[in-house]
């Protein structure tokens, strides 16, 4: 099973247009889920909401006045949303200032333009790469972890296309530290090998040809394995 980073689930979101509250039609603020649980304890299933903090909302005002008559708490409610989907709730507040401590609007928007320009300027590299066939350069930007998680699964996917025969054994022993990237150079590996009609021997794990019997590095019988 492969688990998307906070970074890669912020990534998506930033992409995604911010929603609007059902229940007052204003913008809502992208908010970072606290580490602690919520509920059932199982937590909220995501590193970020949106959350409307309008306190004009008639969600958020009338809920005081509701818990208190209801429940004799003095507590109200906040709309919230899972960001890319249309799964509205309820997260109950117990002060005004509730929450607000989370808000990470304007970082988020510092980290965007900046997110922008780093993968623009990444895939403006990888490009000039691919028309140089340059490998080492592409190996650079994949290993790099201050590089877009978009970028390094580009590179990933390059390699499949530039790489040859020398690069198989160094990209064997990467450690990317991203499910995604290391699922896609896995797929790049078997293409290289695709390309230059080769394989891996089972036994000592040297490359040999596809249609090779007899391994010539381990001397081991190799058909039909």
């Amino acid at each position: 099973m492969i688990f998307e980073t906070k970074e890669q689930v912020l990534e998506k979101i930033m992409a995604q247009d911010k929603p609007v509250c059902p229940k007052c039609g204003e913008t809502m603020n992208l908010w970072e889920v606290p580490s602690i649980n919520f509920s059932d304890g199982l937590g909220w299933g995501t590193p970020y909401l949106y959350i409307c903090f309008n306190d004009d909302c008639p969600i958020y005002s009338q809920g005081w006045d509701n818990l208190k008559e209801n429940y004799n708490q003095a507590a109200s409610y906040r709309q919230i949303n899972y960001p890319g989907t249309g799964q509205f709730e309820f997260m109950p507040v117990f002060s005004p200032m509730g929450g607000q401590g989370q808000i990470i609007d304007d970082q988020v928007l510092l980290q965007e333009e900046m997110l922008k320009e780093a993968i623009k300027k990444g895939f403006s590299i990888l490009a000039q790469c691919y028309v140089d066939k340059d490998t080492p350069s592409v190996l650079r930007i994949l290993l790099d972890p201050t590089e877009p998680a978009r970028v390094r699964l580009k590179a990933a996917e390059m390699i499949g296309d530039i790489g040859d025969l020398e690069a198989i054994d160094p990209l064997r022993n990467l450690k990317v530290g991203n499910d995604l990237v290391e699922k896609q150079l896995e797929k790049s590996l078997k293409k290289i090998h695709e390309r230059f009609f080769t394989r891996e021997c089972p036994f000592c794990a040297e490359i040999i040809k596809k249609k090779a019997k007899i391994c010539k590095h381990c001397g081991k019988d190799v058909a039909g394995v």
